[in-house]
């Protein structure tokens, strides 16, 4: 099984609508990838560590699927869609993608 992040750095001043991405933006994503997705989830960064520090991501989405070829082959389809989207929860740009290898679930 492999996980899709998407990790949207911290900004000071920064604008990121969590609700729009949870409520809107992941459902959509997850509808236009149909059964090749396995599951997904957000995670709201809430700390970098010291406390009252900020965190280094102020979210990150991440998207389940079987294969790396699984992801891609219901997300080129997708892309247009959902990159048009970005703007309607976040003025910090479209993150960065990290796929991996999920070795452990429990």
């Amino acid at each position: 099984m492999i996980k899709v992040s998407i990790l949207y750095p911290y900004r000071e001043g920064g604008r990121f609508d969590i609700d729009y991405y949870c409520g809107t933006h992941m459902p959509l994503a997850a509808r236009l990838f149909g059964a090749s997705l396995k599951g997904w989830s957000v995670d709201a960064g809430i700390n970098g560590g010291p406390p009252g520090s900020p965190p280094p991501f102020v979210a990150a989405g991440h998207f389940l699927f079987d294969t790396v070829e699984a992801f891609y082959e219901v997300f080129k389809p997708a892309s247009d869609t959902l990159l048009a989207d970005i703007p309607n929860y976040t003025d910090g740009g479209n993150g960065t993608i990290l796929i991996s290898e999920v070795k452990v679930a429990v």
